[in-house]
């Protein structure tokens, strides 16, 4: 059987050349991930799910499922995290949007805190500098976050794009978002630019949060920390920070137009 499938190989590398082959032998890897290990991880995951009564064995799961390489590990503090999600569990938001998927691990946390019914969309860019960019075959994972009614959209394209703000509003319809949570593009034009665009479907009162506002190195909180001195000003803040000299992550809320 093996020499079999070397001569397979071999005759595809001869008659089509080496990139075609290594195209049919990464769908083949891709078709197996779809049709076979990601549902088993889903049904891992739900498993874990089950067993879950508080938010702090929540962040715990998240922080600490892994299976065959294959995690959902969040790029936050945990405490920080725990506390934003001890927020957000108190007024079960209805719509939530994200910027920046990532790993998948916030995404999992705002689905578990979210209420029943939730819509929930998720913005990331394939190929981002800041960590974005996950592979199509995570698509079913991500999806199976959704409890109960939920509804997740995930969007692979640039959050900075009209496009884009136009699919998301196409999603709303005439709702606003309850929590907004922006950690894309960390460059202090890219995070500007996204709290200029989409905050303005965010109810009076919602929530926005900035990740990565606690300065550290470029390559990893970029401008956020800038932006959020200059927006915080504006604006009914509150800053959830494990420890100021950590180096970057710590997430900043602002209560939408609720006015200093």
């Amino acid at each position: 059987m093996q020499h079999n499938l070397l001569e397979r190989s071999l005759k595809v590398i001869r008659e089509e050349g080496v990139v075609s082959f290594v195209g049919k032998v990464a769908r083949k890897i891709i078709h197996y991930l779809t049709l076979f290990f990601i549902p088993y991880a889903i049904y891992k995951l739900r498993k874990e799910i089950a067993k879950i009564s508080k938010v702090e064995e929540l962040v715990d799961l998240a922080f600490n499922f892994k299976i065959n390489g294959l995690n959902i590990a969040p790029v936050q503090v945990k405490e920080e995290i725990l506390e934003l999600l001890k927020i957000l569990e108190k007024i079960k938001p209805k719509i939530i949007l994200e910027i920046g998927t990532a790993n998948g691990g916030t995404l999992f946390l705002f689905s578990r805190i979210a209420d029943k019914n939730a819509t929930i969309i998720s913005i990331d860019l394939p190929g981002g500098k800041f960590g974005g960019g996950y592979p199509k075959w995570k698509i079913p994972l991500y999806k199976s976050f959704a409890k109960g009614n939920q509804k997740i959209y995930l969007i692979r394209e640039d959050s900075h794009e009209e496009e884009t703000l136009r699919l998301v509003k196409n999603i709303l319809g005439n709702k606003k978002v309850d929590f907004l949570f922006i950690d894309g593009d960390h460059t202090y034009e890219g995070v500007k630019k996204d709290f200029e665009m989409y905050s303005q479907l965010v109810r009076k009162g919602g929530i926005i949060a900035f990740h990565d506002i606690v300065e550290g190195s470029t390559e990893n909180v970029g401008g956020v920390p800038i932006f959020w001195k200059e927006i915080k000003k504006h604006y009914k803040h509150l800053e959830i920070i494990k420890d100021w000299n950590q180096g970057g992550c710590g997430i900043g809320l602002i209560f939408y137009k609720i006015l200093f």
